[in-house]
């Protein structure tokens, strides 16, 4: 592996630049632009460079493709100093061979982890077969996959999309439709939306406009209007901002990932399923990252027994390819016709196919056992290693999708694991280190992850209060 990989990255990065590229420069930070992070979170603008920091030195290789990345790619992303070249199971290599213990996921995408021969196989199978024609016709991946979504869920219909913030994009129509197609009186519909603190929903403009963090929000405003942000988990705080004849749909995720691993009571999952009930919203579920076997449950909403009238889906369901999804009653879909929406790639046959074979296996009811069982070990581990660090305040979570919450940024901590070969991300304020890895991971390998960052920890000391 190692001397193909070396041959790819000298005949691809071993090169002059031409003449006609001179003048592309590395893109710099606005003075009062925040620092967005690879992993979502937002972290405090130092008076330093702008750089991230790097506390290991870097290959060749690795600077080559950094620079590269610098050079063309559009400045969007703080990456970590880190090139990625292979991965297997829970285990991923860069590009000098070097191993890491995968915690991360791709951001909870992979699920199976890395290279699953299963899932690999399949993926090959439809590749040969067709890869893609539209949705101008039918096809049997496509039509299997909604068909086993709808067998295994509340939902009664389905509509694909290419990723969690397109899946909430749809569900913002679909309930602008629902509304519409509901009321008699076309001058009084509902159009406005509930959406909650620490909420992260998309980035695109309508999902953009029901993020709670106004820093994404900001400089692209105006983003979609009559928005309303409540507090999370205040039960009193929903009944009232829940109006007939005006709230649409409420957008909630039952455990908030980026927000920082918050999980919602059933309380207040129930209240917002009454007052939506009372009041004619929709009631609108975002597992686009905590749901499909995540934790320990198939859907994240089984753990609470409250049903939603829309459920976004998008990450782990095709196993690390572009695939996003509404799940809708039957009563929501009604009102939507065709031409309503729509999409080119969304459903894929090659896409649909690698979603089937993720759910053949998350589905079994050991596998779902299994990531419970190891989400409690991951949280027993943690609490045991880590509880008496005076820099630690609560380990939270549900299966495998666990937030450590610190009194001070977990920067300094991702990175010393990154260092020691631990993957792992931020949530919350940048004071949450969050742990996602593929639901596949051994106790072993908990084992191993967890004392690395407790033996990582000290890089805490001396860090500012946040």
């Amino acid at each position: 592996m190692a001397s193909s990989l070396s041959s790819f990255l000298d005949k691809t990065l071993i090169s002059p630049p031409t003449a006609t590229n001179h003048h592309r420069r590395p893109r710099k930070l606005h003075k009062h632009e925040p620092f967005i992070s690879s992993c979502l979170v937002s972290e405090p603008q130092s008076k330093g460079p702008t750089k991230p920091a790097v506390s290991v030195s870097l290959s060749e290789k690795s600077k080559q493709v950094m620079e590269m990345e610098a050079k063309y790619l559009v400045g969007t992303y703080a990456r970590s100093p880190l090139v990625l070249a292979s991965g297997k199971g829970c285990k991923l290599y860069d590009v000098d061979g070097k191993e890491y213990l995968d915690m991360a996921a791709g951001i909870a995408v992979n699920s199976l982890g890395h290279c699953d021969p299963d899932w690999v196989q399949a993926v090959a199978e439809q590749a040969a077969t067709v890869t893609h024609v539209s949705n101008v016709y039918y096809s049997i991946p496509q039509v299997n996959l909604a068909k086993r979504l709808v067998d295994s869920s509340f939902a009664d219909r389905v509509f694909f999309t290419n990723s969690g913030t397109e899946a909430n994009e749809a569900a913002i129509k679909f309930a602008r439709k629902f509304q519409r197609h509901s009321k008699a009186d076309k001058n009084q519909v509902a159009t406005e939306f509930i959406s909650f603190t620490n909420s992260f929903h998309g980035r695109t403009m309508g999902a953009l406009a029901l993020t709670s963090k106004e820093h994404y929000r900001i400089p692209f405003e105006p983003v979609m209007p009559g928005v309303t942000f409540i507090e999370y988990g205040n039960v009193e705080e929903a009944k009232k901002a829940i109006v007939s004849g005006r709230t649409a749909a409420v957008f909630v995720e039952p455990i908030q990932g980026e927000g920082g691993i918050y999980s919602a009571t059933k309380e207040f999952l129930q209240v917002l399923r009454n007052a939506c009930n009372d009041s004619g919203a929709l009631l609108v579920f975002d597992e686009v990252q905590c749901g499909l076997g995540r934790t320990g449950h198939l859907w994240a909403h089984e753990a609470y027994g409250v049903l939603p009238d829309l459920m976004t889906l998008a990450k782990p369901l095709a196993g690390g390819l572009p695939i996003g999804a509404v799940l809708a009653t039957e009563r929501v879909a009604a009102a939507i016709n065709y031409g309503d929406h729509g999409s080119t790639f969304a459903g894929s046959p090659l896409v649909c196919h690698a979603a089937l074979k993720v759910l053949d296996k998350i589905q079994e009811l050991e596998f779902l056992t299994n990531v419970a069982r190891k989400g409690l070990y991951l949280k027993e581990l943690l609490n045991l290693k880590l509880g008496g660090n005076p820099h630690v305040k609560e380990v939270r979570g549900l299966g495998l999708i666990v937030g450590i919450e610190l009194d001070v940024s977990a920067s300094p901590l991702v990175d010393a694991c990154r260092d020691s070969g631990l993957l792992v991300l931020t949530a919350g304020k940048g004071n949450v280190v969050r742990l996602v890895p593929p639901l596949i991971i051994s106790e072993e390998e908990l084992e191993q992850a967890t004392e690395v960052i407790k033996k990582c920890l000290p890089a805490l000391d001396g860090n500012n209060t946040n």
